[in-house]
C-alpha cells in the first residue's frame, strides 16, 4: 500500500481527500501544518504529499522548501484559484504539480496516480533494454540515469520523464499542453506554467548556459523540442 500525506488545516478538506484516496486503496496520513508534515515525513514511510499552500505555523511554500532539502518525494500543491503566484513559486521550489480548490476527485486521483507511477518507477530502478544518446546527453534506461559528458545529472522523476519523452522524439516540437498530456497522463490544466518551470529546471541542470540552450530549445509560439542536430554518431 502506498501512503499519502495530506497536509491541510481545513478538516473538511482532509476528510474528503481521505475518502477519495482510501477508496482507491491508498493509505493516508494527515498533518495540519507544514511543520507537522515535515515531522511525519521524517518518521513515516510516505510516497506522496498533498500540500496546502495557506496554513498556520508553517505555510506550504516554507514547508516545501524545507522538504526539498531532505526528500525527493512527489508533492502536489493544493491551491485556490486566486493563488497563481503561489503555484508558480511552488513549482520553482520543486513541487511536481498542483490541484486547484475546489478540486475534481477524478482529476485529483489521476494526478496522484501519475506522480506515484513516475516516482516509484524511477526510484525502483525499472529496467529497460536500451539507452538514448544525443550528443553528450545520455539516458541509461536500465539504471534510469541521465549523464552529460559522462557526468551523472540528478533529475527529479518528472524532469526525467520530460527529458526522456523529448529525446525519444528529438527534433519534434511539442506544445506545453501536449507535453503535459504525454508525461503527466492527464488533462492539461495549467499546463503552460507547469511545463515551462520543469523545462527551466532541466536547462539549469543540463545546459552549460541555460540562457542559450543547446539541447532544450523553445520554438516561439509552438512549444519545446530536444535538438536532433545534437544526435551523436552512435
Amino acid at each position: 500500500m502506498y501512503n499519502i500525506l495530506i497536509c491541510d488545516d481545513e478538516k473538511d478538506i482532509v476528510a474528503a481527500l481521505k475518502i477519495y484516496l482510501e477508496a482507491e486503496g491508498y493509505g493516508c496520513r494527515t498533518a495540519g501544518s507544514g511543520r507537522e508534515a515535515l515531522e511525519k515525513l521524517r518518521h513515516e514511510e510516505i510516497q506522496l504529499v498533498l500540500l496546502d499552500v495557506m496554513m498556520p505555523e508553517m505555510d506550504g511554500i516554507s514547508a516545501l522548501t524545507a522538504l526539498r532539502a531532505e526528500s525527493n518525494v512527489p508533492v502536489i500543491l493544493l491551491t485556490a484559484k486566486s493563488e497563481d503566484s503561489d503555484k508558480v513559486l511552488g513549482l520553482n521550489l520543486g513541487a511536481d504539480d498542483y490541484v486547484t480548490k475546489p478540486f475534481n476527485p477524478v482529476e485529483l486521483i489521476a494526478r496522484v496516480r501519475s506522480q506515484l507511477r513516475r516516482y516509484l518507477t524511477l526510484g525502483g530502478g525499472r529496467t529497460g533494454e536500451e539507452g538514448i544518446s544525443i550528443g553528450p546527453v545520455s539516458i541509461d534506461e536500465r539504471a534510469r540515469e541521465v549523464t552529460r559528458d559522462g557526468e551523472r545529472i540528478a533529475l527529479t522523476p518528472t524532469e526525467y520523464e520530460i527529458l526522456r519523452f523529448l529525446m525519444l522524439h528529438a527534433g519534434q516540437v511539442f506544445s506545453p499542453r501536449e507535453i503535459y498530456r504525454r508525461v503527466w497522463n492527464g488533462e492539461p490544466y495549467g499546463a503552460e506554467n507547469t511545463v515551462s518551470v520543469h523545462i527551466r529546471h532541466l536547462r539549469e541542470k543540463l545546459e552549460i548556459n541555460p540562457a542559450e540552450p543547446r539541447f532544450l530549445k523553445a520554438v516561439w509560439g509552438q512549444g519545446y523540442k530536444f535538438d536532433k542536430n545534437e544526435r551523436s554518431a552512435s
